[in-house]
């Protein structure tokens, strides 16, 4: 099964050997930095450029599912090409030059999905969970007992669209960080107070901004697989914010964990990540290695046991 997954920073193809019952183990993954959410033109189109270099990115990816005889695609995008003004012109281009449907999921789906994944990872054990996951273009928080969560959440506050946002240059002045900070205090305030009633056992956080994060905070580097346990805690997010907010874009880069493509990003991901574990009283976030392409492919395969088999 392939899981082709176009997000805002970048297009990941990742094939699996996945079916009913059973864990998806990785067969291939291959990821392309296209970084959509930059390519948005004034009037909230995505350019033209930006679409032929994503059908051509998407042709290549057509080449390694053939290549892996993928019984099944699940393609979908995130938040960049939800938010382009002319979405379904791309998509039925994509549909025509590559014969990709890309299903293009909202926010709220996002968390459901990604809260299922991590359910999966750590089981009923784990009791009552919180997710969060900070993306390109969104923040998402979901709480619950059962497989679907209660509450699922998402709001604008994505690393990279805070980058462009408030930031003018590799290392900001002061008064934008201030500026970052009043911003991401007032939404929390706004969209998530009533999480501060809510109960949970176990606090968990995912995808590539957390797991980068940890890995700064002295998590296990990836190479030692992903049932080694990390976290990351709000003292170390408190430690490494003043210094990263010093680097330019080179400097955070050398940073252990930390990906080139990543760098520019990586001052807004971690001030969003210190104010909501201030906002929700978080100690430390445990992270989990699955997120919303594992949720994907755990859905499709509850749906439909038969046809996986």
């Amino acid at each position: 099964m392939g899981v082709l997954d176009v997000g805002s920073n970048t297009v990941h193809l990742l094939i699996v050997d996945a079916h009913a019952g059973a864990a998806p183990i990785p067969a291939m993954s291959q990821k392309y930095e296209l970084r959509l959410a930059e390519q948005l033109k004034d009037d909230g189109d995505l350019k033209k450029s930006s679409v032929k270099s994503l059908i051509e990115v998407l042709q290549e990816c057509n080449k390694f599912i053939e290549e892996h005889d993928c019984d099944e695609l699940l393609a979908f995008a995130t938040s960049a090409i939800r938010e382009s003004k002319n979405s379904d012109a791309v998509l039925a281009k994509i549909k025509t030059e590559t014969g990709i449907d890309l299903q293009v999921l909202d926010g709220e789906h996002e968390a459901i999905l990604t809260f299922l994944a991590v359910r999966r990872w750590f089981g009923w054990s784990s009791g009552r969970l919180l997710v969060a996951d900070i993306g390109g273009g969104s923040f998402e928080v979901a709480i619950g007992t059962d497989e679907h969560p209660e509450l699922a959440m998402s709001t604008p506050l994505g690393a990279g669209r805070l980058t462009r946002d408030f930031f003018t240059k590799e290392i900001p002045s002061a008064d934008e960080v201030k500026a970052l900070r009043k911003h991401i205090k007032k939404t929390l305030e706004t969209e998530f107070a009533h999480l501060l009633d809510s109960e949970f056992d176990h606090a968990v956080a995912t995808s590539k901004t957390f797991r980068q994060l940890a890995r700064l905070g002295g998590a296990a580097p990836s190479s030692e697989g992903q049932r080694v346990q990390r976290e990351l805690s709000l003292e170390d997010l408190n430690d490494w914010v003043p210094r990263i907010s010093e680097m330019n874009y080179s400097q955070r880069a050398q940073l252990p964990g930390i990906s080139v493509g990543r760098a520019e990003q990586l001052l807004a991901g971690a001030i969003v990540a210190q104010e909501a574990m201030e906002f929700l009283k978080l100690d430390t976030l445990e992270i989990c290695p699955w997120a919303l392409r594992e949720g994907i492919i755990l859905r499709r395969l509850d749906w439909f046991p038969d046809d996986a088999e």
